[in-house]
């Protein structure tokens, strides 16, 4: 989803890309980032391999880890080896949600869940394998080439008359597109270090699912719900907006004009 949308971007500002899949690189494995770099010699490699599953890294770490931390060490180091900056892409699920301002990038990392865990631990193995790294976190990722909370709306908007979601997560959604293209113009950066670009404004869960039955004039009604009622493996913070400290940090759009370009995109009336 966000690879396929940073490739599009990167193309754009006329940059050669490499677009590497699971089948041409696993980052889990040594000889194959060391080969795919080795001959590519990039100057930049942005990694967006992850496993995103956050209920399923309650019930396998150990499989998180290895895409979310080993894999992101071996492949900032064999970057580093050939001269070349490295983009790792994290989460705001690497905060607790115990804040009630958004956090920063000078914010103290306390993850909660499995997933987190794995993400903040990508997050130092990147730094200490590459020096020339930027550890981009975002929040609430969809797009339209995957699976994303929107699609799943819209699928249960036309199979049931109404459906429970949370509203005591607040987070900002961010679309893939508008991510990317600020991943893009980060590349020729050397600010490294922690940077948080998210879509601009917040809301839950059960704002988010009423503004895409709002735009698209579904009549199913949203109920809201408590992490609690809904029994979740996987806790996840329940406040998680980002906000960037750094001077000339890219803005993105509100989360609302993310979510009105991901329909546009679709076809779907907003």
């Amino acid at each position: 989803m966000l690879g396929q949308d940073v490739v599009d971007a990167c193309v754009e500002r006329d940059h050669e890309v490499f677009a590497l899949g699971r089948r041409e690189l696993d980052v889990t494995d040594p000889v194959d980032c060391e080969d795919a770099l080795d001959e590519i010699r990039p100057d930049a490699v942005v990694n967006c391999a992850a496993w995103t599953d956050v209920d399923g890294a309650e019930a396998d770490e150990a499989g998180a880890m290895r895409v979310n931390d080993t894999g992101a060490a071996l492949l900032a180091g064999a970057a580093a080896r050939v001269g070349a900056k490295v983009v790792y892409i994290s989460s705001d699920y690497v905060f607790d949600g115990e804040a009630r301002r958004p956090y920063t990038e000078s914010s103290v990392t306390r993850p909660i869940s499995a997933y987190g865990r794995s993400k903040a631990a990508g997050e130092t193995s990147t730094a200490v394998a590459n020096e020339r790294h930027l550890i981009v976190r975002s929040s609430w990722l969809f797009g339209t080439r995957g699976a994303n909370f929107v699609e799943t709306m819209l699928r249960v908007a036309g199979e049931q008359p109404e459906v429970v979601v949370v509203s005591d997560q607040v987070g900002a959604p961010t679309f893939t597109r508008h991510l990317a293209a600020a991943l893009a113009g980060l590349l020729p950066s050397e600010v490294f270090g922690v940077h948080h670009v998210a879509a601009s404004g917040q809301c839950s869960w059960f704002d988010f699912a009423q503004e895409i039955f709002d735009r698209v004039g579904s009549e199913c009604s949203v109920m809201a719900g408590t992490t609690a009622m809904l029994g979740r493996p996987a806790p996840r913070p329940a406040y998680s907006v980002l906000a960037s400290e750094r001077p000339n940090a890219p803005a993105l759009p509100e989360w609302q004009q993310g979510l009105c370009e991901y329909l546009f995109e679709r076809g779907q009336p907003n």
